[in-house]
């Protein structure tokens, strides 16, 4: 049975520990799909459409990684594509604690479906989208936060 993960997220934008996550992923599993999820907390910074544009730039190296988007309880979207692991990365303590609470409720709707945490590498644990964000709003430089890939011409919404 082929092993295929969820890495769920906004990521508005995907940054370079988002990409080490999903790179160190492919050890683990045949394939993953990069979903980006609604997050009714959040109001988006860059279009979903430009989200995807970038994420796929990033992997198109790699035809195990998928990259689609999604407007329902993750569990429910992993039930659809036939996944049985999320994928999730870990920066701090308070992370864990977040990550974990979700886990358990993911576990309590579906058993099926196993939560697969992977540790930030050190040099990426201080970045995380927000910070990102506010650094490309306020002008500042972004490139060593973001994958090669991504176009910063692109980068304002």
């Amino acid at each position: 049975m082929e092993k295929i993960a969820v890495f769920p997220g906004s990521f508005d934008p995907f940054t370079i520990g988002h990409e080490s996550i999903v790179r160190r992923g492919l050890q683990l599993f045949d394939k993953i799909i990069v979903a980006i999820g609604t997050n009714t907390d959040k109001t988006d910074y860059f279009p979903l459409e430009t989200r995807m544009k970038w994420i796929k730039k990033v992997f198109e190296d790699e035809p195990r990684i998928k990259v689609d988007s999604y407007n329902s309880l993750t569990v429910n979207y992993c039930k659809k594509m036939k996944a049985r692991y999320l994928l999730r990365g870990l920066r701090t303590a308070a992370d864990f604690e977040y990550e974990r609470v979700i886990a358990q409720v993911n576990h309590a709707m579906e058993k099926e479906i196993e939560v697969v945490f992977l540790l930030t590498l050190p040099e990426h644990t201080f970045i995380n989208s927000t910070v990102v964000r506010e650094v490309i709003k306020f002008g500042g430089d972004a490139r060593k936060f973001l994958p090669e890939a991504i176009d910063l011409t692109e980068m304002r919404p």
